[in-house]
């Protein structure tokens, strides 16, 4: 990862806006990690590029927690005790999420938490940037259950998120007389061996679709079990949350095309605007790195930063947090747009399947952006449209 030893150096300079950025680089969730890492660089040496935020430039002090909950709370708490930094970029799976929250809260800092999860939370001390579950986990129902069937396979690493995530596509499932055949939760690093009890028994089953919501290296040690098992997508896919274009580099066997994965953004958006991001992160950081969901989620993220900065003139998390609500910045997804009502953001949800080469072809996506509804409040019902809340009908389907 090239310029993270200047960009580290220049914490320490004077005339600077220091942040904290607290992403694994080692550990079970060093790959998702290191994507929002290098999103999160790219985006603050753009800025800095281009003058900095009010001729001052971002100088991020960067620590790897090594996907340890215990470090993430204890790296979090010396940023904002001893390092005098207010606003912190990090975390990716919910513990870590709950292992800092604490802390902010505490000392008054601002998290800037920008990976998908499974919803049911509100802190004003963090801005929330990646998908919530409406955003998330109702489009991949919506795609799913009319063209595959209703007789899922739950396979997910043992945490929070996978069993939240479960829960809501159990209950969405129970609208339509679907159900759950059998639910696997295996610890992380599980090796593919260990997948492949669930993978013959979704078959034994007859489940219509393997619903993953494993994390980690397990991601790449399920789809080898898959091939191992000579199992046709067409048939019954894998149908994920967290597999994005880094996991796929991971496995031994090149996934088959037809996987199908629920997230705002895949590296193969056709967009001018994405065009440029996915130059510059190849250019920064080498073409086998692909730009993935957690990325280019890392990467706007800072530009909402910079942008809330640029209004607010200080560090102060509760001015910063004032200037972000509403506010409105070009991604590669799409314009996204911090929502004022409950600090998440609004996105693009599309839908992706795995194809040759071990890239996604957006299959699905969404006409418009869709306002966030962490505890999905304003759900309607599976195949109805809610305009209020900006959902519309998926476009492009194919």
């Amino acid at each position: 990862m090239s310029g993270i030893g200047a960009l580290h150096e220049s914490y320490r300079s004077e005339g600077t806006w220091p942040v904290g950025v607290l992403y694994s680089r080692s550990g079970i969730t060093a790959i998702a990690e290191i994507s929002q890492l290098q999103g999160t660089l790219l985006a603050i040496s753009e800025i800095n590029d281009a003058g900095g935020v009010l001729g001052k430039p971002i100088s991020p002090l960067i620590l790897d927690p090594a996907s340890d909950p215990q470090r993430y709370t204890q790296l979090a708490s010396s940023l904002l005790m001893d390092r005098g930094v207010t606003n912190i970029f990090g975390c990716s799976a919910s513990y870590s999420r709950k292992a800092v929250v604490p802390v902010v809260e505490h000392r008054g800092g601002l998290l800037w938490y920008s990976i998908g999860y499974e919803g049911f939370e509100y802190s004003s001390n963090v801005i929330y940037t990646g998908p919530a579950p409406n955003q998330l986990h109702l489009p991949l129902a919506e795609y799913l259950f009319p063209r595959y069937g209703r007789k899922l396979m739950c396979v997910g690493t043992d945490y929070l998120f996978p069993r939240e995530s479960n829960r809501i596509m159990r209950d969405l499932l129970s609208e339509i007389g679907g159900n759950i055949v059998g639910e696997y939760y295996l610890p992380f690093g599980a090796q593919r061996d260990a997948f492949l009890d669930a993978i013959k028994e979704a078959r034994l089953l007859g489940a219509d679709v393997i619903f993953s919501t494993v994390v980690g290296p397990g991601i790449a040690a399920l789809y080898d079990a898959y091939a191992v098992e000579k199992l046709d997508p067409a048939v019954m896919p894998i149908a994920s949350l967290t597999t994005n274009e880094a996991h796929l580099q991971e496995m031994w066997f090149e996934p088959r095309p037809g996987h199908i994965v629920s997230a705002p953004y895949f590296e193969t958006v056709q967009s001018p605007r994405n065009n440029s991001f996915v130059a510059n992160y190849h250019q920064r950081f080498g073409a086998k790195r692909p730009a993935d969901a957690c990325a280019e989620a890392a990467y706007f993220t800072v530009l909402l930063f910079a942008r809330a900065l640029e209004r607010a003139g200080t560090l102060d998390p509760e001015w910063l947090r004032a200037q972000v609500l509403g506010l409105e910045v070009s991604a590669p997804q799409g314009v996204v747009m911090v929502d004022p009502d409950n600090s998440h953001t609004y996105l693009w949800p599309r839908i992706g399947k795995t194809v040759a080469g071990r890239k996604f072809e957006v299959v699905a996506e969404f006409k418009k952006s869709m306002k966030p509804d962490p505890y999905l409040v304003n759900y309607v019902g599976l195949g109805r449209i809610d305009r209020d809340h900006g959902q519309e009908e998926m476009d492009n389907v194919r």
